[in-house]
């Protein structure tokens, strides 16, 4: 039993290992509107407007595009303030669903 255990613990051990902070750079948009094109959807004015009228009017997840990749972030309420614009996610990412978990956000230099 203990072996079991401690087979256990360090499999999980290096499972935590593995995911790594990382920093990721890219543009805060909506789920609905992925690339950070918002001519389709045209929500407001801007595209800081469209993207918070697409989560507030539509259920869209707020996102970050890289510009190649979208990643799903795990703080929803964070980068409501940076919509629109390009920042610095900080965070651990889950290769499986292109989950972010979030540690910090500030805008890109």
């Amino acid at each position: 039993m203990k072996s079991l255990f401690f087979s256990l613990l360090i499999v999980s051990t290096l499972a935590a290992a593995q995911a790594k902070q990382q920093t990721f750079t890219g543009t805060i948009t909506d789920s609905m509107c992925p690339a950070g094109d918002h001519s389709r959807m045209r929500m407001g004015s801007t595209d800081a407007e469209c993207t918070l009228a697409c989560v507030s009017a539509h259920g869209a997840d707020l996102v970050l595009y890289d510009g190649k990749e979208v990643y799903t972030l795990s703080d929803q309420q964070t980068p409501e303030k940076f919509a629109g614009k390009k920042v610095a996610v900080t965070g651990t990412l889950d290769t499986k669903t292109k989950t972010i978990r979030v540690d910090s956000i500030t805008a890109a230099k």
